[in-house]
């Protein structure tokens, strides 16, 4: 363990260049080379497009700097002109990360949020966007009448918790325009553009079918096209539909789909800041090409049934027309060769939009029912599934949720620091007769914004990769045992501890401390301006950190 952290102020500039190459090249055999973006510099110090870090992969852990010692201490890394045998050369590891692990809580569950009061909710309300806008929560979702009649509908809340239906005055429902319904056939999920003109501040995407003749006059000759788009249902054109709008209610729908190709699912996109441009997040099929010479049979149902269902992914600089989609995330061979991925729910850390999130669904074939997972990522391509299993799964048999469960975007943040997402709850199990069906909107909640730590069970310790400062204060979301605790030593770019910010000067962290401040003896400043690059070396014992929170 001494050897470990002998030395750490030394050579961090060398660490930097040999612990990033490490992870590069660990990158490219581990998984195509999404992450690298090849036309920027690459390496410490990061930089954060919000002001708090969650630990949900190991992208902002240092991996650490190995060196083979002589006995005098100097390095004899690799050099071939030290003659040296077993006991004359000692080995050292320089802030290697120690002891530690992630965590995923489970969320609390309970009844539906929203009740059905209306005639047009007669057969249940299905949310299919929650978004923060100017301080208020605003779920955009769709509903069905008696007669299965579907409606987009609109509620809105200040605090997350009691919903209200706004009356938009836009639609007609037995006779009066006094409801919550906004016009529109298939809206899809909605995400609010920073990037936009103000008329065009609202954007939806949805599945949907493309005229056929369009397609083939025009669309066809110009833009690129998925064979599974015109042999999934033959004689039908598959694509991804768009719109946009002022308000989030008056939509106009674009008049060329922005990608050709079945994704019959939630599909769902946002602005990436740090991209600069529009990604989307799509159903995908694991599934091959068809041998040459066997033409596609009208209702062939065994050909529908081939494929496992999977994740997409494609970003475009234009919202109104993106490539087709590549697979991300498919059935793994840990998976049960009957399970599938339903939809994505690509979401973000709520303050940290470059922690990007998923809470796909799991379809089980043998049962028809689903459960979902957490996945997580740095960069929206690269994608890694959370330990611990399931975070949600159907309920017991009966309950309104116990037939099949769907989460749907976003993971937004109460004022009491509570993170919320929603989901849909079925009664019945996903392809049961629809005659009857029976479904709710449900909130899955994450009191004090815990869903994802670090953990140390015993004695665990790490650093930070360098990274440039959001503010010069720190609070910290952490949970230890009272026979446990946490120091942190900030640090300069180098590794050096910056002046009364050692270890020596940390006041102890210890019990439940939810967004406390951070301090060292006679300081509660980090010791760096906002904007100076800044590592963090932490010693953990019996404990979790789950957010480090800057301001």
């Amino acid at each position: 363990m001494d050897n470990c952290f002998l030395s750490r102020q030394k050579g961090r500039l060398g660490a930097t260049v040999a612990g990033t190459l490490a992870v590069m090249v660990a990158s490219v055999f581990a998984a195509p080379a999404l992450a690298i973006e090849h036309d920027r510099g690459y390496g410490e110090p990061y930089a954060l497009l919000g002001n708090r870090i969650v630990f949900t992969t190991w992208y902002f852990v240092y991996p650490g700097k190995p060196d083979w010692r002589d006995a005098s201490g100097n390095s004899v890394y690799a050099r071939e002109d030290a003659k040296l045998g077993r006991g004359k050369a000692f080995f050292y590891c320089e802030d290697c990360p120690e002891g530690i692990d992630f965590i995923v809580e489970k969320p609390e569950r309970g009844e539906p949020a929203i009740s059905r009061e209306k005639p047009w909710e007669a057969m249940g309300v299905r949310p299919v966007s929650l978004q923060v806008d100017d301080g208020v929560y605003r779920m955009w979702a769709r509903c069905q009448d008696k007669e299965g009649k579907d409606h987009n509908c609109y509620f809105r809340s200040t605090d997350g918790s009691t919903w209200e239906r706004p009356n938009l005055g836009l639609v007609e429902f037995e006779g009066s325009t006094e409801n919550n319904l906004y016009p529109g056939d298939s809206m899809g999920s909605v995400f609010i553009d920073p990037a936009a003109p103000a008329d065009e501040r609202y954007k939806t995407v949805w599945h949907g079918d493309f005229d056929p003749e369009r397609f083939e006059k025009d669309y066809k000759n110009r833009r690129p096209y998925s064979h599974m788009a015109l042999e999934t249902d033959i004689g039908r054109v598959h694509s991804i539909r768009a719109a946009e709008s002022p308000d989030g209610f008056r939509w106009t729908e674009l008049r060329d789909p922005v990608s050709v190709e079945p994704s019959d699912t939630d599909v769902i996109a946002y602005y990436d800041q740090k991209l600069e441009k529009y990604v989307m997040y799509t159903r995908s099929q694991m599934v091959g090409s068809r041998a040459p010479g066997f033409p596609i049979e009208i209702h062939q149902r065994r050909n529908n049934f081939s494929h496992r269902r999977a994740i997409g992914r494609s970003e475009s600089k234009d919202f109104k027309a993106f490539p087709l989609s590549e697979v991300i995330i498919e059935p793994g061979t840990d998976m049960k060769p009957t399970d599938s991925y339903y939809t994505n729910c690509r979401s973000a850390i709520p303050g940290a939009p470059d922690h990007h999130l998923m809470f796909p669904a799991v379809y089980h074939l043998t049962d028809d029912t689903t459960s979902i997972e957490l996945h997580t990522s740095y960069d929206g391509k690269t994608w890694h599934r959370a330990p611990g299993g399931y975070i949600l799964d159907v309920s017991t048999e009966g309950q309104w949720d116990s037939g099949c469960i769907f989460a749907v975007q976003s993971l937004v943040e109460l004022a009491n620091g509570t993170w919320v997402l929603p989901y849909v709850g079925f009664r019945y199990p996903h392809k049961f007769p629809r005659g009857a069906w029976s479904y709710d909107v449900g909130l899955m909640r994450w009191p004090k914004g815990r869903l994802m730590a670090l953990a140390a069970e015993d004695k665990g310790e790490f650093t930070t990769v360098a990274f440039v400062s959001p503010g010069d204060k720190l609070r910290i979301n952490a949970v230890t045992r009272l026979a446990g605790g946490i120091l942190i030593e900030a640090c300069d770019f180098n590794g050096k501890p910056l002046v009364g910010r050692s270890f020596g000067d940390a006041v102890p962290i210890v019990g439940d401390q939810y967004r406390s401040l951070v301090t060292w003896k006679g300081h509660d400043t980090l010791g760096v301006k906002k904007g100076e690059p800044l590592v963090l070396r932490v010693r953990m014992d019996k404990a979790r950190i789950y957010a480090l929170d800057f301001e």
